[in-house]
């Protein structure tokens, strides 16, 4: 009987613990409820413009064309993992990303951030600066890319961005 006389007092006292969290003064209405936005809130950022000229995906179209085949085999657009810079690294960011069994086609807002992520992403493989892009072979089906093919690749990337300069 003892044990239950204190689990009924443990009871209570939290019951009252729970009811003196919640008093009269901290109750709130529905006009409480809703959440208040601070004057230093911040305006939604706007994408970043997208540079003028030859896109990733159109690139994809021109290299399938100027090679002789109908596409580079399976292409898809991951431009989701482009953004892996925050804050000062941002602009380094790709703003559109194509992958292809032959070739994976990154666009660059400047040819400085292709350049950038070319010379840092070698230790991975074959990469090739060609302006705003970068072509990469790195997945298992690219780098079986012959040489000949690759610079066929960046020869005609090239040619399709000349009047871009």
């Amino acid at each position: 009987m003892n044990t239950r006389t204190t689990a009924a007092a443990l009871l209570a006292a939290a019951a009252l613990t729970l009811t003196a969290c919640s008093s009269s003064s901290d109750s709130t209405t529905d006009s409480d409820a809703k959440p208040k936005t601070s004057a230093k809130a911040k305006a939604p950022t706007k994408a970043p413009a997208k540079p003028a000229g030859l896109t990733a995906k159109a690139a994809a179209v021109k290299l399938a064309d100027a090679t002789g085949v109908t596409d580079l085999g399976n292409p898809t657009d991951n431009t989701s993992g482009c953004s892996t810079g925050k804050g000062k690294y941002a602009e380094n960011n790709c703003v559109q990303l194509i992958t292809t069994d032959t070739v994976s086609i990154y666009q660059f807002k400047t040819p400085a951030a292709s350049a950038h992520w070319v010379e840092t992403m070698k230790v991975n493989g074959d990469w090739r600066q060609v302006g705003r892009f970068a072509l990469a072979w790195t997945a298992r089906d690219q780098k079986l890319t012959d040489d000949d093919r690759r610079d066929e690749l960046v020869a005609a990337l090239k040619k399709a961005t000349a009047n871009e300069a």
